[in-house]
């Protein structure tokens, strides 16, 4: 199985959802939410491109790094890379149904651990969408990390119960989904969470707690104060809000002021190894890969996800050596230009 063989598969699978650009950057797809796009006039999901675009990197060849180490520790996890799959439901409303739900996730999920890393599941308005997660990592003894949207207080945590009794090493809560119409009409609201409400999630969450969907400074310092383990910097792919930066350039700031005291992961723009350099040094612990990973799932199944994650360490790798940076945990920004 091969990259472009992949693509060409996804691109009639997608069925219009996805046309599988040459250069996967928000332009084409603008405003086609449901779908792959980003909201509105797209703005955000191009700024996500735009912003790491816009960091260069300093190409250095007078150094001793020959074999870069890309393995790191994230939440207690030791993976083969700083690359996690990012959570994405709705495959029916999203995707065009180019696969089931459970065949989605299980191709995710399975492919995430064919490289030596972890995934992220989704939830959404219909119960399958979560329990198709679910049901992925029980598959893999426990490899994945189910993320639930912002309901109520209460849902949350036994939702976060059923993923420890599954095995996930922990959970998130997507707070960037808000104000998703699509679960209200379900008859599941779903809101923002202020400090004291994330405390309590954290108090009784029986594994570690992630909160995706930070953009800025005070929001990432009010999610240390409440205890919580992670966070992911994300404007949800750009499909939640016109109009927001990229997150590469809030990351700097968000690093100032919780690197060290939180993992800190982000998502958004990710299309090479390159960019996961660029995102480490700006302050991020690892990456969250989505759209180019859906297609690596709809061209090629769980191959096809474990190819775009290999081709990636890869790229990874080959910009660690033109930078010469020895391991993934100790990027710093001097290597941007």
């Amino acid at each position: 199985m091969d990259w472009n063989t992949v693509k060409t598969e996804a691109r009639e699978k997608f069925r219009g959802s996805c046309r599988v650009c040459p250069v996967c950057n928000g332009v084409v797809c603008a405003g086609e939410v449901p779908g792959m796009g980003g909201l509105g006039t797209g703005s955000s999901f191009r700024h996500n491109i735009e912003a790491l675009a816009a960091y260069r990197l300093n190409l250095r060849t007078v150094h001793s790094v020959s074999q870069p180490e890309l393995s790191c520790k994230i939440l207690g996890m030791t993976l083969s890379m700083p690359i996690i799959g990012a959570a994405i439901g709705g495959i029916a409303m999203n995707m065009n149904g180019a696969l089931s739900e459970e065949d989605y996730d299980a191709a995710v999920v399975s492919g995430c651990c064919k490289a030596g890393t972890i995934c992220m599941t989704g939830d959404g308005p219909k119960p399958e969408v979560f329990e198709a997660g679910l049901k992925a990592i029980l598959s893999e003894q426990g490899r994945g990390i189910p993320i639930i949207k912002p309901r109520g207080n209460e849902k949350i945590i036994e939702l976060a119960k059923r993923a420890a009794d599954a095995g996930a090493p922990a959970f998130g809560v997507d707070v960037d989904a808000a104000a998703l119409i699509n679960m209200t009409n379900a008859g599941q609201p779903v809101g923002p969470k202020n400090q004291a409400e994330l405390e309590y999630i954290k108090k009784h969450a029986p594994i570690p707690f992630i909160v995706k969907g930070i953009m800025t400074p005070d929001e990432a310092a009010a999610c240390y104060q409440a205890g919580v383990d992670a966070i992911v910097v994300s404007n949800h792919g750009g499909r939640v809000l016109d109009g927001t930066p990229g997150t590469a350039e809030v990351l700097p700031e968000i690093a100032d002021v919780v690197k060290g005291r939180v993992t800190i992961l982000v998502d958004g723009g990710v299309r090479s190894g390159a960019d996961v350099l660029k995102m480490l040094a700006l302050g991020a612990d690892a990456v969250m890969l989505g759209r180019p990973l859906a297609i690596g799932a709809v061209g090629g199944q769980a191959e096809g996800a474990a190819l775009v994650l290999t081709k990636m360490a890869a790229e990874l790798r080959a910009a660690m050596v033109m930078t010469g940076t020895q391991d993934v945990e100790s990027v710093t920004s001097q290597i941007l230009w």
